[in-house]
């Protein structure tokens, strides 16, 4: 069958460590491995700091969180959380004819997996994919690898350094919930299994694309994309971190709890930045059948994945407007900014760079990007003066902040003036609100303030926002542990070494006593 091409802007967890290494020309760069899920469908494992910047930059790296400027977030992390998600699938579908996707409140359908309490996947909750991915792991979890779900028709993902190509299924159902459904805070040594499909929400006879067998090349990242958030109320609590072990890989991420659009129980924050659905027209979430011109061979199968369509297809959330400074010069009032969810970094393309005069040889950080074919990137970083997000209720306002320059294609026809990342938001609360489809209510992001958590605070039971004789109690217990072990805590890692020594005693004892405050 024939091919076609379609943009994704699938998106980057950090695990940090560091050594010096010299680089060319006599200059000496630090580096560090990092895990991180870039834009586009890319990876990132490692990050660079010039020596001479390395000081004040990489103290971002370890931090959760910083300390609170006056009227806003002071240097924002490099980078962001991960919205984790819990995701099965069934073969709930219609006929034929029937080309919409159908919310659902609950599971419905036989599961595809042949047991549905095991086998289950993991993966992002991602404003940035314009259509749900499953990448070649998740589809043997799913047991989604097979004609009997699978087309033959394939779309060309373009990624951030190359294409890959992946399946398109058949519709099915597709459901998800957060990892606050399973039980939490595991350790490596046991295992989590789904304990019910309760507070799962999803939608059917929607189809998907499939990751081939990556071969040599990286495999997909799993992603629920905007065609599920249109639909639901997202709350996302950064202040109620949760840890699952799934296949022996060890997840943390905030608790999500997903509501009908029009639930009068869901929460509400007071202050709000308005979205908007782009291309604007949207109205429906549809996949594409293969053919119906021809009345006598008509063929409804799926030639591209379920997105969001109308005047224009793959719409995604915009932020309305975004404000950014450095050194003296400005790009005010910018609407080509993208809300990435699936992104943990913050992203600004070449017009923005232009106005603010960056200079690409002068870049403060760096990162190589892995793409989809396995081909590698250089892409600079900065930290610019300011960047401001106009709100209803309180700005959202963050000075000293990183960026990646990084220039990626838009569902709107040409590049992105860039896309706000998850980095951004590690202090914040969030309820996202779907919509934007004809004749519905737009978009918009209402965030709450939280209290940061204490260096120091390490009980995971308690929180309390004071280190005292219940975090030197969790300490001891931690004592000379290793990552994967089953006395691992990485709360109290604050070296973040793999280890729990006396570097890490050493920043307990300056805290000690300590009480959060904002």
């Amino acid at each position: 069958m024939k091919n076609k091409i379609i943009s994704f802007y699938l998106t980057v967890s950090f695990l940090v460590g560091g050594v010096f290494a010299p680089e060319g020309k006599g200059e000496q760069l630090i580096r560090r491995e990092v895990d991180w899920y870039a834009p586009a469908g890319g990876r990132i494992r490692e990050i660079r700091f010039r020596a001479k910047a390395e000081p004040a930059a990489a103290e971002q790296l370890p931090k959760a969180l910083s300390l609170p400027a006056v009227n806003g977030i002071d240097s924002p992390p490099i980078n962001g959380f991960v919205p984790w998600i819990v995701v099965t699938t069934t073969n709930r579908r219609l006929g034929d004819l029937e080309l919409d996707a159908v919310p659902s409140t609950s599971v419905v359908g036989q599961f595809t997996a042949a047991n549905w309490q095991r086998d289950f996947a993991i993966g992002i909750f991602d404003t940035g994919a314009s259509a749900h991915v499953l990448n070649y792991a998740a589809s043997v979890e799913l047991r989604l690898n097979n004609s009997a779900y699978l087309t033959s028709n394939t779309i060309t993902i373009a990624g951030v350094t190359g294409s890959v190509d992946a399946y398109v299924s058949y519709p099915l159902g597709v459901f998800m919930g957060g990892l606050n459904l399973l039980e939490p805070n595991q350790t490596p040594d046991r295992e989590t299994k789904l304990p019910s499909t309760a507070g799962m929400v999803g939608e059917y006879n929607v189809s998907v694309l499939v990751g081939q067998y990556p071969g040599s090349n990286p495999d997909l990242v799993t992603a629920v994309g905007t065609p599920m958030s249109v639909f639901w109320t997202t709350v996302i609590r950064n202040d109620q971190p949760v840890t699952s072990v799934h296949k022996g890989q060890v997840y943390t991420g905030p608790s999500l709890t997903f509501y009908p659009a029009e639930d009068e129980n869901a929460p509400h924050y007071r202050n709000r930045v308005p979205l908007e659905l782009r291309p604007l027209g949207a109205t429906a979430v549809q996949y594409i059948p293969y053919s119906i011109d021809d009345i006598l061979n008509m063929d409804f199968t799926p030639s591209s994945p379920s997105v969001i369509i109308g005047t224009g297809s793959q719409s995604l959330f915009f932020v309305h407007s975004v404000d950014l400074t450095e050194g003296g010069r400005s790009a005010i009032d910018r609407s080509r900014f993208m809300l990435d969810t699936g992104a943990q970094i913050t992203v600004i393309g070449d017009r923005i760079a232009a106005r603010l005069g960056l200079d690409p040889d002068g870049w403060e950080f760096q990162v190589p990007i892995i793409g989809v074919t396995g081909e590698t990137i250089e892409a600079p970083g900065y930290y610019l003066d300011s960047l401001k997000i106009p709100a209803i209720g309180q700005w959202l306002e963050f000075t000293n902040v990183p960026v990646v320059w990084l220039e990626i294609s838009s569902p709107e026809g040409g590049k992105l003036d860039g896309v706000i990342g998850m980095n951004l938001f590690t202090e914040y609360n969030l309820i996202l609100r779907g919509g934007g489809l004809f004749l519905g209510e737009d978009p918009s992001l209402e965030f709450e303030r939280i209290v940061p958590p204490l260096r120091g605070d390490i009980a995971p039971a308690v929180r309390d926002g004071r280190v005292d004789m219940l975090d030197m109690a969790e300490f001891s217990r931690t004592w000379l542990s290793e990552s994967g072990q089953t006395d691992w805590n990485p709360a109290a890692d604050f070296s973040e070494s793999g280890r729990i020594d006396l570097s890490d005693l050493a920043v307990l004892a300056e805290q000690w006593l300590a009480v959060s405050s904002l």
